[in-house]
């Protein structure tokens, strides 16, 4: 379902820069069609590759534009800010409801009158989303960043009560669908990591899609390049999340469209021998075939 919420991100949000990547930091959590998911300051910092400043005026904006809403009375995972895109759950519903009986209907473009569907607070518990507990202040009330600092070190969560997730902390995915995305290690640096273990992060696929090579490959495209440039990296050794990113542009800036020669090809991709042969094998056997071909001078 994070797809949704991307795609409408990318279709009908007004937001521009920061504010849009952190749209889409956002969106990317999202576990179901009530377009909710908590996220913290900390990781959208990380995600989006900017400033704390930077992030908190995004978040601020945001806000005050409608497309992104604090959920004030829930929290996730360690304490982190809870939030909702209700005009993209208000788009979602409204699809659902024209393409429930037609699948090919038309149906009209988003609009601010569009009424957002009330957040069935339940079905977030599965994601790791609960409701706010004791008197505990809120800090999302005063900053749309919310809070940073973990559970209190003198009062330990009450067992099967507060805050429970399948996933037990923030680095794991919502939606175990989703792959895990990339952290950095908080007191060694950068984490390494092997190039199957990489995923493409909100700011790489931003950049995709800005420089045109999302439009020129198309996503099936991306993908088979995607797949192409893991398989060439598969025996390479591990490295931090920002050089894998740095080596996948340039390697899809590289990459032709579909039609096209290609400039990589995976290994041991070329047409297979006949016979089930190895390629040693193949070429053995047209050597001999060679030998015994007549040359007229018997």
């Amino acid at each position: 379902m994070s797809v949704d919420a991307r795609e409408w991100v990318w279709k009908h949000s007004s937001s521009r820069g920061t504010a849009r990547l952190v749209l889409l930091s956002v969106a990317d959590r999202v576990p179901d069609e009530q377009c909710a998911a908590w996220a913290s300051l900390s990781s959208l910092i990380e995600r989006t590759n900017a400033s704390r400043t930077a992030v908190r005026d995004a978040l601020t904006s945001l806000v005050q534009s409608g497309e992104l809403k604090v959920l004030d009375h829930l929290q996730g995972p360690q304490r982190t800010t809870a939030y909702r895109l209700p005009r993209a759950a208000a788009w979602l519903a409204k699809v659902a409801a024209a393409t429930w009986e037609d699948p090919d209907a038309y149906v009209e473009p988003p609009t601010e009158s569009d009424p957002v569907p009330e957040l069935d607070e339940t079905r977030l518990r599965r994601h790791g989303i609960w409701p706010k507990e004791g008197t505990e202040s809120d800090p999302s009330r005063r900053n749309p960043a919310g809070a940073e600092s973990g559970p209190s070190r003198r009062i330990p969560t009450p067992r099967r009560a507060g805050i429970r997730t399948a996933q037990g902390t923030e680095s794991n995915p919502q939606n175990r669908r989703e792959p895990k995305v990339n952290r950095k290690g908080s007191s060694s640096g950068a984490a390494l990591t092997s190039a199957g273990e990489w995923q493409v992060d909100p700011a790489t696929e931003a950049w995709a899609h800005q420089q045109g090579h999302l439009t020129r490959l198309g996503k099936d495209g991306l993908r088979a390049a995607d797949a192409k440039w893991r398989a060439h990296r598969a025996d390479w050794k591990p490295r931090s999340a920002s050089a894998w990113a740095a080596d996948w542009r340039s390697w899809i800036a590289r990459e032709h469209a579909p039609g096209r020669p290609n400039l990589y090809a995976l290994p041991g991709s070329g047409p297979a021998p006949a016979g089930g042969m190895t390629r040693a094998e193949a070429h053995t056997a047209a050597l001999l075939a060679a030998l015994d071909e007549p040359t007229g001078t018997e």
